[in-house]
């Protein structure tokens, strides 16, 4: 390997380490509880190490560190290489889309959409899913849904939007906080 290749190769383990720190810390979890409610499996001491880009993770367990957090595998490469000059995945600079507030929103508990079956919630678990890969939100507790993205749901669940919440609630999907209960 020419040095310039190794160079490269340390910049994407970085890259890539950066990349898994982030989704660990958006799942609020630490070293040690990784290691530790992974039956052991990721070690703080190597999750750490690749996280610092010290250590290379193979593909096999890249794909298994995503299944445990639940998250899809690219999402745990890095967005660009620009040494490559290879874009992965399409960038967007959040600072230059003007904020809008949006007109109704509804936070969907995704927990309680996990354990619904039929192919009713299974369209609505696969739409979330991209709708957390777009939003780069994999907290997978609960995922607000903004207007645009309810319309979508009302779609699925066959109803109009003014339809859409009242279903949503009916089957437990509309997270409540303790207050609200």
């Amino acid at each position: 390997m020419e040095l310039d290749e190794e160079a490269h190769a340390e910049m994407y383990s970085r890259k890539v380490g950066d990349r898994l720190r982030a989704i660990r810390r958006q799942k609020r979890l630490s070293l040690q509880e990784v290691e530790a409610t992974s039956n052991q499996e990721f070690k703080a001491s190597v999750l750490g190490a690749y996280e610092r880009g010290e250590r290379a993770i193979s593909v096999p367990r890249l794909q298994r560190l995503a299944l445990f957090y639940n998250v899809p595998i690219d999402q745990l490469l890095p967005v660009d290489v620009p040494d490559f000059g290879v874009e992965t995945r399409p960038t967007i600079d959040l600072t230059e889309v003007p904020a809008r507030k949006p007109a109704r929103s509804v936070t969907i508990d995704l927990a309680r959409l996990e354990a619904l079956s039929g192919p009713e919630s299974e369209m609505l678990n696969r739409y979330l899913q991209m709708v957390q890969v777009q939003r780069q939100d994999f907290n997978g507790r609960v995922l607000t849904i903004r207007r645009d993205d309810l319309q979508a749901m009302a779609a699925i669940l066959g109803t109009v939007i003014e339809g859409a919440v009242p279903r949503l609630n009916e089957l437990g999907l509309c997270y409540q906080t303790p207050a609200q209960q």
